[in-house]
């Protein structure tokens, strides 16, 4: 490590020793926006009676500007801003209830109508086209009814066999001629 040397000006030196007088050169102030506090006309004290006195410099401070204290208050949103906020909020969310309520009501009737759709397109769709009726269906039910009867002694059915029998041979002869 180096060796290191400290010299002190004359100047540096009467500059702290002269406390009570003012420097040459003035720093510039700031001024600070605080409230000033209420000043009691008892506690001010006359300017000759400060200098004559030597115990009454002990309990005030130095000549000048008083010492104030910071104020600190809540800061507080006026009232009436919020008061205009919540009625905006409210308006907005009285029309957005507004517009809920139409688009419900939209929904509703459009669900009613597609159910409408979607029957008539299944209504359409499995709806069986004009059948010719089943030729003999009178001979095959009274057929089949006596079987379902008599199923231990189906001789007993013969006859209602023997007539279905006849009536589906005449409707095969009568569409062999037609579609010749």
């Amino acid at each position: 490590m180096g060796d290191f040397s400290i010299q002190i000006s004359s100047n540096l030196v009467n500059r702290l020793t002269d406390d009570g007088e003012k420097l040459k050169r003035k720093p510039k102030k700031t001024k600070t926006k605080v409230p000033r506090e209420f000043v009691h006309p008892e506690t001010k004290v006359n300017e000759k009676q400060l200098c004559d006195d030597p115990e009454t410099l002990k309990g005030v401070p130095s000549m000048g500007r008083p010492v104030q204290h910071p104020l600190f208050l809540p800061v507080t949103p006026p009232a009436h801003s919020a008061n205009t906020e919540l009625d905006a909020i409210r308006s907005v969310i009285q029309e957005s209830e507004r517009i809920l309520e139409k688009l419900q009501k939209q929904e509703d009737s459009m669900v009613q109508e597609v159910t409408e759709r979607a029957k008539d397109l299944r209504d359409k769709e499995f709806k069986l086209p004009y059948q010719k009726p089943m030729p003999c269906l009178a001979d095959y039910e009274a057929c089949r009814d006596c079987y379902k009867e008599h199923g231990n002694d189906i001789l007993k059915c013969a006859p209602l066999t023997r007539s279905y029998y006849d009536c589906v041979r005449r409707v095969k002869q009568h569409v062999s001629l037609a579609g010749q």
